[in-house]
């Protein structure tokens, strides 16, 4: 260091601080601007970058509400459906019960109807031949009764008496 300060020497040090100071003038005359407007347009770029990005986000955040919002539309409209769909099953049960209830109804009623009709017919030609066995035996017993010839006079003595009497 002592060196140095031997070796000083005020002429190159004022030389120097000349030089220094027009060279700082040329750079602030024509490189300064420069340096400075291209650090102000890369901080604008590097601004415009953020606000796009944040314009981003927020449009994201925009669009992911939107597809949230869609999407409980569409379960809404999901759970509607399936509501109408099981009411619409169960209106079809219920009219296919009341259908089959009916037909049944209307076939015991008609096995009903079929049965009365045929147990009227049995009771009519069951009458039937109660009469014709009825006539059949009053006339074997007639007959029985009148084959002997005092039979028949005491039946017709007797026919007549009670005749008389009413």
């Amino acid at each position: 260091m002592d060196q140095l300060l031997n070796d000083f020497s005020p002429g190159l040090f004022v030389m120097q601080a000349v030089i220094l100071l027009i060279l700082i003038l040329l750079m602030k005359k024509f490189a300064w601007k420069p340096i400075l407007n291209s650090l102000d347009e890369r901080e604008q770029g590097i601004q415009g970058a953020l606000e796009a990005a944040e314009k981003a986000r927020l449009e994201m955040k925009n669009l992911q509400a939107d597809n949230e919002k869609a999407l409980q539309e569409a379960r809404i409209e999901r759970d509607a459906m399936l509501k109408e769909a099981r009411e619409i099953r169960t209106k079809m049960i219920s009219e296919a019960e009341d259908d089959a209830k009916s037909q049944a109804d209307k076939i015991i009623t008609q096995a009903q109807e079929a049965i009365a009709a045929e147990k009227r017919a049995a009771v009519a030609e069951l009458k039937s031949q109660v009469a014709e066995l009825s006539l059949e035996i009053a006339e074997k017993v007639v007959k029985d009764e009148l084959s002997d010839k005092k039979k028949q006079m005491q039946y017709v003595d007797k026919m007549l008496q009670d005749a008389t009497l009413n």
